[in-house]
């Protein structure tokens, strides 16, 4: 297989996953993405675990993760104006941006969630597959990809398109899981002396890139961006202190920017 980021052919396996360790990750030696072999494995149809676990919010002022995320964005992106989040979930990143002053829409592959956003907070979500459908251009300030982009196939494509979306000097607002965090090392670790980690029979995979700072980096160098922040981040408020300078978090966001 070729890496779907850069097309080169080195890679190595570098993880399993599945109850028989069926499938397999490979990381690029050259741009260091981390690519879940797609043989045999139908991502979009895996992302309906996601919306099969939606419980609606009892109180959207304590969604805590999405008001992060939202003062994330207020600290690097010094504009207002239109926002766009694909992948919106819940709605709740796009409830705090309404409630900020944004014009405000989402984009969502299930119509479960969507229809709730459309309900719940008057919220205009269009229910589409966001690499294959065609937009008209230079229409948002800001987008949003909360832990989407590692469910997306082809993140070149996904990178052109968010391009073409954005105004001039627009801004994007990324988070994914950090392959390269502490926890996912010492994991990796650990397999090489027969502690394998425990999976349900019935487990399919939904990430199929797999992103650390580099490979990052080199994506927004081949899809005309610059990068403005980068950290990694933890719920617990004292590992959050240090996983922002030091980035061995878990997981990780970023603000970039259009060239």
């Amino acid at each position: 297989m070729k890496c779907r980021l850069c097309g080169s052919v080195k890679l190595r396996p570098y993880y399993h996953q599945g109850s028989q360790r069926q499938y397999l990750f490979y990381r690029c030696l050259h741009c260091k993405l981390v690519n879940l072999d797609l043989k045999n494995v139908d991502i979009i149809s895996n992302q309906q675990k996601y919306p099969e676990q939606f419980s609606p919010p009892a109180n959207y002022e304590m969604e805590i993760s999405a008001g992060k995320a939202y003062e994330f964005i207020v600290k690097y992106v010094p504009v207002k104006g239109s926002y766009l989040e694909i992948g919106c979930g819940n709605g709740a990143l796009l409830y705090f941006a309404k409630k900020d002053g944004w014009i405000v829409k989402g984009l969502e592959l299930s119509p479960v969630l969507a229809h709730f956003v459309k309900e719940k907070l008057a919220i205009d979500v269009d229910v589409q597959n966001f690499l294959e459908t065609e937009y008209q251009a230079e229409q948002y300030d800001l987008i949003s990809l909360r832990h989407v982009l590692e469910h997306l196939p082809d993140s070149l494509l996904a990178m052109k398109k968010i391009y073409l979306l954005l105004k001039k000097n627009g801004y994007a607002h990324f988070e994914f899981p950090n392959i390269e965090s502490l926890s996912h090392r010492l994991q990796r670790f650990r397999e090489k002396f027969g502690f394998k980690k425990k999976y349900s029979v019935n487990y399919f995979p939904a990430h199929c890139n797999e992103f650390c700072k580099y490979s990052f980096k080199y994506l927004l160098s081949k899809s005309g961006f610059k990068l403005i922040r980068w950290e990694t981040y933890s719920s617990k408020f004292f590992s959050n202190l240090i996983y922002n300078h030091i980035h061995i978090g878990t997981k990780a966001r970023a603000i970039v920017q259009k060239i």
